[in-house]
């Protein structure tokens, strides 16, 4: 299975949308099941003191977990950059499904980044700072991580993501990670 991250909680995003047109590209191309989390789902109030013990994560989580985590054999994050590096809900969500099965949900298996960013440098030090994470996780990142600079300019008039040069490296980002 391959589950799409979208990785932020930050409704109607960027990061959504270019989220949701990867999810649907992945699920043209893949002989396996895809799935979609959007971290817009998280429940508000999975932030506690006992969070870091098997025993005290949420239930909520630990079914995002077992539905999207566990069985996944690849990741794709697609995240926007927020004060230079990744959203804080998202670390906070892989410090969450960490606690419990930590290797069955990270040891050897893939992931795929996408940066999103309104300014000019695509999250780089976002794309290099969710490498470390997950290669600290045992994660094996593929190497064509895709930076997506200036993501507001290159919609359509309709607010859809129109622009051939980025809808092709994505699609050459997919065909690499196919064969990942």
């Amino acid at each position: 299975m391959i589950t799409i991250i979208s990785g932020t909680n930050r409704k109607n995003s960027e990061t959504e949308k270019v989220a949701t047109i990867i999810y649907n590209l992945v699920n043209k191309m893949a002989d396996q099941e895809v799935k979609l989390l959007l971290l817009t789902e998280l429940p508000t109030d999975f932030v506690s003191n006992e969070m870091y013990t098997a025993t005290g994560q949420h239930m909520d989580i630990g079914v995002m977990q077992d539905e999207y985590m566990l069985p996944a054999n690849k990741f794709w994050f697609v995240f926007p950059e927020y004060n230079g590096g990744v959203p804080g809900v998202l670390k906070l969500f892989l410090d969450a499904v960490s606690v419990r099965s930590l290797s069955d949900t990270f040891k050897g298996k893939k992931a795929c980044l996408t940066g999103i960013s309104t300014g000019r440098a695509g999250n780089l030090r976002g794309i290099d700072h969710l490498t470390n994470i997950l290669n600290y996780l045992q994660v094996i990142v593929h190497p064509n991580r895709l930076p997506i600079s200036s993501i507001s300019n290159l919609k359509d008039e309709n607010g859809v993501l129109g622009d051939i040069e980025t809808l092709e490296v994505i699609n050459k980002q997919l065909e690499d990670f196919m064969h990942f």
